[in-house]
């Protein structure tokens, strides 16, 4: 039965994928970015339905920019369920862009791509997302560079946290967690880490029961004079309590 489940979850979240595809290439060109952005939460939104997965905010999102959003990172799930608790655009490593499927429907949700090797194009992208804030925007950064195991937290990269420096925009710390909808216990079965497989982790996901994705986003709060580490790693302690509440 729950493997049956599953592929019943797996054919709901390829037709999904496919009509948003469809959206992206004939509907997107003509929509305002208003209408753009509440198309990309609303089809988050719906995607984490087809996973299994139900999506509890805790906190309140900025409702305006300038801001940008500082996550911890678990899974392939993230970035869907962020999108479905409040739009914003994704820094994402550049090799996101080339990924069939999922690089255009992120390509589409206005994902900035930056090649972490090159420290010319990191330099590039603060410049990229200082203009963006700059423009009013709400982007969103995971700062470990990677997914984590969900018991501990990797240390947090500071330099994308420039851009909101120079721009002297507000952060705001967000807490992810997955937990089992039924005993509350944190669920592993997104995880997507080390060795792991994209295919092994989503179809981990499908098979498992119903799972509550907890967004706990905490209160904007600017640089006041911080340099980047010394924030990141007050930001780092701030988004470790955030996830554990």
């Amino acid at each position: 039965m729950k493997h049956l489940k599953a592929c019943g979850r797996l054919l709901g979240l390829l037709f999904h994928i496919a009509r948003g595809l469809w959206v992206v290439a004939w509907r997107f060109p003509t929509l305002p970015p208003d209408q753009q952005q509440a198309r990309v939460q609303a089809w988050s939104l719906a995607l984490l339905a087809h996973a299994g997965v139900s999506l509890s905010i805790r906190g309140a999102p900025a409702r305006l920019g300038p801001v940008m959003l500082v996550s911890n990172h678990l899974s392939w799930l993230d970035i869907p369920v962020l999108h479905a608790a409040r739009y914003c655009r994704f820094v994402s490593k550049s090799d996101v862009q080339g990924w069939p499927l999922i690089g255009t429907l992120a390509t589409a949700a206005g994902t900035l791509y930056i090649e972490r090797s090159s420290r010319r194009d990191a330099l590039r992208m603060v410049r990229s997302m200082q203009e963006a804030l700059a423009q009013g925007e709400v982007l969103a950064v995971f700062p470990e560079g990677t997914t984590g195991d969900g018991r501990t937290m990797l240390p947090f990269h500071a330099n994308l946290l420039q851009a909101a420096i120079t721009a002297q925009a507000a952060v705001q710390p967000v807490g992810l967690r997955f937990t089992d909808k039924a005993t509350g216990a944190t669920s592993f079965a997104p995880s997507y880490i080390g060795d792991e497989s994209l295919v092994g982790s989503i179809w981990r996901t499908l098979c498992a029961p119903p799972i509550e994705a907890i967004v706990h986003f905490g209160v904007p709060e600017f640089a006041q004079e911080r340099d980047r580490r010394t924030w990141a790693l007050h930001l780092h302690h701030t988004v470790d309590s955030l996830r554990r509440g």
